[in-house]
């Protein structure tokens, strides 16, 4: 599974209703699974993001359709990274000429 790190920002809406924010979070984790989409963690943070999702996906594909469905609640924006652990970007390097 490829690995995604998802960075949110409130919108005014998510920012009005931000008590709610840790049952969203909840249920972001649940859309996640019903989508393909495992969410292994979320932060809430300090400084320029409010949350930081570490997730899991099949492909790019299913990992931007989750941050889009996230998206559509109205609550965040999101900023979506594809995220390579030490053996896939080892191996991306052995393909540089």
């Amino acid at each position: 599974m490829a690995a995604y790190v998802i960075m949110t920002h409130f919108t005014e809406q998510g920012a009005r209703t931000v008590k709610d924010s840790p049952k969203r979070g909840k249920a972001a984790i649940a859309l996640g699974k019903k989508m393909g989409v495992k969410v292994k963690e979320i932060f809430w943070t300090l400084g320029p993001y409010d949350t930081i999702m570490i997730a899991e996906a099949a492909n790019d594909e299913t990992a931007t359709a989750f941050a889009l469905s996230v998206c559509a609640r109205g609550n965040v924006k999101t900023l979506t990274m594809r995220a390579y652990r030490a053996n896939e970007v080892a191996r991306i390097l052995r393909k540089m000429s």
